[in-house]
Parts: structure tokens; C-alpha cells; sequence
């Protein structure tokens, strides 16, 4: 049986988006008075219906930070194309890469649920994708691993579109 996990990054808002707050890294810079810290933040924004984009924002405070890679994330959503979707899962075996991180996803049956680390799970879960097996080759950095699920789940086709692009019938 599925648990449902509840984390602090998730939210859902009035206009059917879901973000989620993947990664809050400090940054510290030596001044003459001491440390001056300031924090990056990696969110991921996604309508659970096959649309997906990330979002980075930098600023000397965590909310600020958040609501300026939120509202990236948001804008990039706009340009991104629909990620083609079977159901609760994916059509077929993909492998995402970006930089050195390679994420292999392979579609799942009805009940698997999401099997993925931390970072492709939230890019999942906010894609609408609710059975999906994953791995993790290579770096595990995770704007690396979130840009290189977004790049897998931007390769997939369904039968229908392969068969229109090759000009064949099924």
C-alpha cells in the first residue's frame, strides 16, 4: 500500500498548478564583518496532466528565493510542450540525460507507484505520472537530475505519433 507522503514543498494553488520545492542550498560569502549568506532555490512546477518546467531563484532570504524561481518555473511552463502520457504512466523505457546525470525511467504497472530518489519524484509526481520505476546513473546533482527527467520525459511518443511521423498505419 501506497503512503502518501507529506512533505513542506508542496503546494497547490487556484490555477491547477502544482510547485514543489526540490532543493534550498546556502551560499556563504566571507566579508570583512563575518559571513554574508544568501540562498538558491530549485522548484519544480507541473498541472498533473503532462506538463512539467523547473525554476531557479536567487536571493539573500529563502522566500524570496522560492518566489523568484516559482515564478521562472512558472514562465517556462508556458513555452514547455505536454509530456505524452499512457495512463499513470509513461509508453515506453526513456533515458534522460543532462551534464553528467543519466536518469533511466521504465513505465510500471497499475499500484507500483513513483520508485525514484529525491528530485525526479517531485518532477514526476507534479507531471501527473503516478507509476513509473526509475535509476540514477552518474551525478546526482539535483538541478543535473531534474533538467535531465524533464529532457527524458520531453523524448517520449506515444504509438499514434510515431505511426503519423513515419507515415504508416497501425
Amino acid at each position: 500500500m501506497a503512503r502518501e507522503r507529506d512533505r513542506g514543498g508542496r503546494e497547490e494553488r487556484q490555477d491547477g498548478l502544482e510547485d514543489r520545492v526540490v532543493k534550498i542550498r546556502r551560499c556563504a560569502a566571507v566579508v570583512k564583518g563575518g559571513r554574508r549568506f544568501s540562498f538558491n532555490a530549485l522548484v519544480v512546477v507541473g498541472d498533473n496532466r503532462g506538463r512539467v518546467a523547473t525554476g531557479y531563484g536567487k536571493a539573500n532570504e529563502v522566500p524570496p528565493a522560492v518566489d523568484k524561481a516559482t515564478k521562472d518555473a512558472q514562465e517556462t511552463l508556458k513555452r514547455q510542450k505536454r509530456v505524452s502520457l499512457k495512463g499513470d504512466t509513461i509508453p515506453h523505457r526513456v533515458i534522460g540525460r543532462y551534464g553528467a546525470s543519466r536518469v533511466i525511467m521504465v513505465p510500471a504497472g497499475p499500484g507500483t507507484g513513483v520508485k525514484a530518489g529525491p528530485g525526479v519524484r517531485d518532477v514526476l509526481e507534479v507531471c501527473g505520472i503516478r507509476n513509473i520505476l526509475t535509476k540514477v546513473h552518474g551525478s546526482s546533482n539535483p538541478i543535473n537530475l531534474v533538467k535531465a527527467t524533464i529532457q527524458g520525459l520531453l523524448q517520449l511518443r506515444t504509438r499514434e505519433e510515431v505511426a503519423r511521423l513515419r507515415g504508416v498505419t497501425l
